[in-house]
Order: structure tokens, then C-alpha cells, then sequence
């Protein structure tokens, strides 16, 4: 593709909030007539450096230039006036309004104080008709699929003369077909030279349709690459903060998930379970393993294991628990089945914050008893005390309200909650996220002990180094799609990586091929 001049640049942008720098001297730059994929993983600073660009969050430092003008956007609404528009990943339309109503919206002409609506269609129909989009506009928003709101929220953008166009996760709720169609909307777009920034975890998507690449890790910029350059298992190292080379040393490390603990029976057994966008996706959990789901943020890891223990119903395939067939529809009836889980949403769906460390710990334990079976007081102290010895935990006393604690020892509480809870088999979903070294060490130790012991432990990590060390078989995931299986001594870092970049058998109609031994046996996983 001929170069074009730089369109939208940013120079040394920095963002700081509270004990967090969320943006370190950031450079980004997008040309007239590209495709940029801006990608990182969770907390990497895509978010924050959006919100500068578009006068959200002004940055602290740094500058934008838009078409070699100083731009400082001091809102949204200014960022859109000087020709940036975002379309996010939540489409923010107003349902029960009309195509060419959402379209106008806060643009409507108008004469002696009156909305002129053959003028409003007019402007709505033309909109839509650059994006080769053929829907009656007069029709209420809500009655056309997500995929149609999508293109109505992109040409709502572009009626404010746009030249840069930013797309937020825009394919998360789109099929494949739906996702195809977008992409040439894109193209067309691109094509006639604006400049669009495309946000996404898809990298099928990311090597079909841009054109270049931005990676951003911990706030600070990576590097910029031509998207034909860099290699998937390259990009996948660079959001990993990984080196190609250095991975390959990774088997000279302890490896916990390994040893003589013998596989037992097969306590779960998961066959074609999926929901909107995921799946669908075969599993196996045997007692006495760490089975682990490896991937990037968005790979559909969290998303497996929500389903696994109800927390999200399954729409298709079969679970069983211990070979009985157990539809698990609630939380409360995969705690009566023995199991588990870990969220890693701590604040969210794990701590009650005016509780004591003792009363969150014990929680789970106390529901698959029920109300008229409470836990003895000794018995209560004498758990909780067992477990702040054994995880660490740094609290005053069992009686301390959670919430004085800090995020790593909640942590500790959360992951004490359902050991003490003894089930057989538990879900990990990130257990060492904010917690420091030493910590991590522990719990490591910890979940090879319950492996030993002959629980069954599926583990979450975005550590692919925790993921080598601590299981002895791990999944695969990417696109909301299983990919494939190590086991035992295939399991290191390089090897998973590998799976994570695998090419797709067609992408963006062009067959491609796997390039290394393992993905080729990964394609018919």
C-alpha cells in the first residue's frame, strides 16, 4: 500500500491517575487511507490513549496534531467537531427512536422552529447509502439486528464529516458473516481516505483487515508495525511482554502442573457447550489435574468457565458431572455439585466489603449447607484462622471488614472461601492477579498440593509462565474458540503461544497454512 501523509498523531502522551500510569510518553500515529489495530491486552492503555485523543481524558503531557493542526480536545463533542468520531463497543443508540432520528440526532434541521423530516430522511437514507446499508429509516432502531445497529451507529459518525474514525470492539457481538460484511464497509471507507483506528482481541480479524499495527503493553508504547511484517507469534510476544528466543528457555523451569500425582477418574465432561459468540467447546477435567485455559484477553477463557459453572447458561451441547448429565443453570446448583469458582472480578462478584475476612471466607461453605445448618462459631474461627496461616493473609484479626484489606489479601480471602469449601473440582479465574511474588509462589504451591490431593483445578492465568509451570494440560483458546491441547512436556510458553497465533484454515477468503508442527496438529483440535 502507497504511504499516505500522517492524519491523527500523537506525540509522548502521558495519563496518570491514582498510583496508576495509565499512559507512559505514548506515540501513536494514523494515516489517511488505513486500517490501524491498535491491540494490547487488559490494562495495556488502548482505553486511556482513545480517551485522550477524544477529549475524555486530557493527557498530562504530549500533544495531537490532527492533519498538522494542534488539536486539544477538550470533549467529545469537541474531538468530533475537529472530525474524530468513536463508535464503541456498546452501541449508543436510542431504541425506540428511528434510524434517521438516531442518525441526525442533535443535527436535525430545521425551519420556523419546526423539524423538517423529509430533510432528516434525506440526510439519514444518503448516510446509509455510503455505507451500501438498504433499510427503511423510518423504522424504529431496535427492530434491525445488532449487526445493522452497528452500521447505523458508524454512519451516524460519519455525518459529522469524520476524518478519523475509531471502531471499539465493534465485531464482539457480530457473527462471522456479519463481521465480513463491516470489514468491507471498512475497506470501502479506507479506500476513500479516512483514517480508521480498529480496536479488537481478534486476531483473525486484526491480519484480515488492517493494514498496520500499534502495541501497546502497561502503558507504554511497544512499537508500530506493518501488519504483513509481524509474524502472529511475534505480535502474540509483544502483548505478552515476551521475546520470541526468550520462551524457549522456559523448560529449564520448576514445573508444578508435572509429577507423579496420577489422573483419576473424569469428573467433568463438557461436550459442544456455547452462547452467543462462544464456542462451541469440548472439555475433559480428570481428577488430580490442573487443567489450564490459556489465551489472550478476549480468547473466551473467562467465558468457558462462567458457563462451566452456571454463572452463564449454556444455549447448546451437554455437561456432566461425575457421568450424570447436570445442566447447571444457577450458581448455586454447581456449589451443590461440588464445584467452585474463583471469579476474577474480586470487586464485583467476590467481596461483600462490610463483611468481616471470617464472613466472606465462609460464605460459600455456609450456602451449600443452607440457612438452618449454620456453621459452629468455634468451627468458623478455627477455618479462618487456618486459612490466614496458610495463604498469608495479612488482616488484624479474622473480625477486620474485608474491605480494610488490601486487593492481594481479598484476594487471598476469595481463593480461602471455596478451598475451605472443599469441593472437587474448582475453577481458578486469574487467583494471583494482585498479588505480589512471594504470594504467587504460595498459591502456586498450593493448587499442586490440591492437584495432589485429587482435586480437579481448571486454572486461569494471563501468565502464560503460571499456566507452564502449574498445569499438567492446558487449552488453547482464541476468537471465543478452543483451538487446541498441550499435555505434560509439550506445555511451555513458546508452545502455547504458538497455538494462540495459529493461523485460521481461511481468513478473509484466502486459505492459509499452519507453519509449525504443533499447529498443524492443533487444526483438527
Amino acid at each position: 500500500m502507497i504511504a499516505r501523509p500522517p492524519l491523527l498523531e500523537a506525540r509522548g502522551l502521558s495519563k496518570t491517575f491514582p498510583g496508576v500510569k495509565a499512559l507512559d510518553g505514548v506515540d501513536f500515529t494514523v494515516r489517511a487511507g488505513e486500517i490501524h489495530a491498535l491491540m494490547g491486552e487488559n490494562g495495556a492503555g488502548k482505553s486511556t490513549l482513545i480517551k485522550a485523543i477524544t477529549g475524555v481524558h486530557p493527557p498530562d503531557a504530549g500533544a495531537l496534531e490532527l492533519a498538522g493542526e494542534p488539536l486539544s480536545p477538550s470533549s467529545p463533542l469537541d474531538a468530533e467537531h475537529a472530525g474524530i468520531a468513536t463508535v464503541y463497543q456498546e452501541v449508543n443508540l436510542i431504541p425506540d427512536l428511528s434510524v434517521a432520528e438516531n442518525i441526525m440526532l442533535g443535527r436535525q434541521p430545521k425551519r420556523a422552529g419546526f423539524l423538517r423530516w423529509r430533510e432528516i430522511r434525506g440526510q439519514a437514507d444518503a448516510a446509509l447509502a455510503r455505507l451500501g446499508l438498504e433499510i427503511d429509516a423510518s423504522q424504529a432502531v431496535s427492530r434491525f439486528p445488532m449487526a445493522v445497529q452497528q452500521l447505523v451507529a458508524i454512519a451516524r459518525a460519519l455525518h459529522t464529516d469524520a476524518r478519523v474514525l475509531i471502531l471499539d470492539e465493534p465485531t464482539s457481538s457480530l457473527d462471522d458473516a456479519e463481521v465480513a460484511g463491516l470489514f468491507e464497509v471498512m475497506r470501502s471507507l479506507r479506500d476513500e481516505g479516512l483514517g480508521i483506528v480498529f480496536v479488537t482481541h481478534f486476531l483473525d480479524q486484526v491480519y484480515a483487515v488492517s493494514d498496520r499495527i500499534t502495541v501497546l503493553r502497561n502503558g507504554g508504547l511497544v512499537g508500530e508495525y506493518p501488519t504483513a511484517d509481524l509474524p502472529r507469534i511475534e505480535l502474540v510476544a509483544r502483548m505478552l511482554g515476551k521475546q520470541v528466543d526468550e520462551v524457549d528457555a522456559v523448560g529449564d523451569t520448576m514445573r508444578l502442573g508435572a509429577g507423579d500425582a496420577a489422573i483419576g477418574e473424569t469428573l467433568l465432561e463438557a461436550r459442544g457447550i456455547a452462547r452467543s459468540g462462544l464456542g462451541p467447546i469440548d472439555l475433559d477435567l480428570h481428577r488430580g489435574e490442573v487443567l489450564g485455559l490459556a489465551g489472550l484477553l478476549g480468547s473466551g477463557r473467562t467465558e468457558t468457565a462462567r458457563l462451566l459453572f452456571g454463572a452463564d447458561r449454556s444455549t447448546a451441547g451437554t455437561l456432566r458431572i461425575k457421568g450424570s448429565l447436570t445442566p447447571l443453570s444457577s450458581p448455586a446448583e454447581a456449589i451443590a455439585a461440588g464445584l467452585g469458582f474463583c471469579s476474577e472480578d474480586r470487586k464485583g462478584e467476590g467481596i461483600v466489603p462490610t463483611l468481616s475476612v471470617q464472613e466472606n471466607m465462609l460464605l460459600a461453605m455456609q450456602a451449600r449447607q443452607g440457612a438452618l445448618r449454620k456453621i459452629p462459631a468455634s468451627k468458623q474461627r478455627e477455618l479462618a484462622e487456618h486459612y490466614i496461616t496458610a495463604l498469608g493473609i495479612k488482616t488484624p484479626s479474622p473480625d477486620t471488614p474485608i474491605e480494610n484489606l488490601s486487593g492481594g489479601n481479598q484476594q487471598k480471602v476469595l481463593l480461602a472461601r471455596w478451598l475451605c469449601m472443599q469441593p472437587e473440582i474448582i475453577i481458578l479465574d486469574e487467583p494471583t492477579r494482585g498479588i505480589d511474588v512471594g504470594a504467587k509462589v504460595e498459591i502456586e504451591k498450593l493448587v499442586a498440593s490440591l492437584r495432589a490431593d485429587g482435586m480437579a483445578v481448571v486454572f486461569i492465568s494471563s501468565e502464560l509462565d503460571e499456566v507452564a509451570r502449574a498445569c499438567s494440560r492446558v487449552a488453547v483458546m482464541r476468537d471465543q474458540k478452543k483451538v487446541g491441547e498441550l499435555t505434560g512436556d509439550e506445555i511451555d510458553e513458546r508452545s502455547i503461544m504458538q497455538l494462540v497465533a495459529r493461523l485460521s484454515k481461511v481468513e478473509a477468503g484466502r486459505p492459509s497454512a499452519p507453519n509449525s508442527t504443533l499447529e498443524r496438529r492443533a487444526t483438527d483440535a
